[in-house]
């Protein structure tokens, strides 16, 4: 695996694997050392272009608990306030000594642009409304530590579909895992063409709450326009928001994600953002662990070494 720029880019037989290699890297992550010498000697810049706390974090966590180095960039602070481009941004920090790419920013494409600049490898950590690959592995993982499989397993996203990266490649990972997706929105909130896309649709949450295994619930992303589709919060709260009624609706052993952050009381009720059954911190934890899974495959086709594990 040379990058990581679309969930598109795995099989479901990669998938699985990386899957089970975030489940050894998860062991690792409790011991009293949380640390493997997997990268030593390899430097991790992380690009953030965009607001960003559990992805950010998450991959220098990972890094570090792979002993590697670690070179933090975020656009806020930075020269790009003074016209540098992602360009001469992403040469600088190759020429400082990185080696692996992680990137986040607002177009679509340009992690895929950073790649080709400065031969890194390169994880996409969002891309626009576009991609978000490792949210897509650290959900599939903390689903797969929950029922064992996703075959047969009926998943409803709920929310801002149409700004959604999360959503699109949480679909694509889902299905091909042999999942069942379901998308809830009103229609404004929908893509605008949703050919190819392998799943139902509807507007109804409360048709589907008895017969669903996970409702993965998504924010209204103002920055993007979301919410100026909407006749108002309140009235998407009344509609598409989970609460407790709701909840207990669904069967015993049906779970809520989300992938954050949470805008409690619309989107999610703070009682079932709180609840046992709310798999919001699994989300993070599978996070780290999944992408030092990442982490870990592009670092050693770097060092030379096969992957194993």
């Amino acid at each position: 695996m040379r990058n990581l720029l679309s969930i598109r880019d795995l099989d479901r037989v990669r998938i699985e694997e990386l899957c089970s290699l975030a489940d050894e890297f998860l062991a690792v992550m409790r011991r009293p050392i949380p640390q493997v010498p997997a990268l030593r000697g390899i430097t991790v810049a992380t690009m953030f272009f965009e607001p960003s706390t559990r992805t950010r974090l998450s991959f220098e966590r990972a890094a570090r608990g792979l002993s590697a180095d670690v070179m933090g960039f975020q656009a806020a602070g930075s020269s790009v306030a003074k016209g540098e481009s992602l360009k001469d941004t992403a040469l600088t920090l190759r020429a400082m000594g990185a080696n692996i790419m992680v990137v986040r920013h607002g177009s679509a494409g340009a992690p895929k642009r950073v790649a080709e600049w400065t031969g890194c490898p390169t994880v996409n950590a969002g891309d626009g409304a576009n991609q978000h690959p490792t949210q897509a592995l650290a959900d599939t993982f903390a689903l797969l530590r929950r029922f064992g499989r996703l075959d047969g397993i009926r998943i409803a996203i709920v929310g801002d579909v149409r700004h959604s990266r999360v959503a699109r490649s949480d679909v694509e990972a889902f299905t091909r895992m042999g999942a069942s997706v379901t998308l809830v929105a009103p229609p404004p909130l929908l893509p605008p063409d949703l050919t190819g896309w392998p799943v139902a649709v509807s507007d109804q949450l409360d048709d589907l709450l008895e017969e669903l295994d996970v409702v993965y619930l998504l924010r209204v992303q103002t920055e993007r326009g979301g919410a100026t589709v909407l006749p108002s919060v309140e009235e998407y709260a009344r509609r598409f928001g989970l609460d407790a009624h709701r909840l207990g609706r669904m069967p015993d052993h049906a779970v809520v994600m989300h992938p954050g952050p949470m805008n409690r009381g619309v989107e999610i009720t703070p009682d079932v953002a709180d609840h046992p059954r709310c798999l919001v911190l699994d989300q993070v934890e599978a996070g780290v662990a999944v992408r030092m899974a990442v982490l870990f495959r592009l670092g050693a086709g770097l060092k030379g070494e096969a992957p194993h594990g």
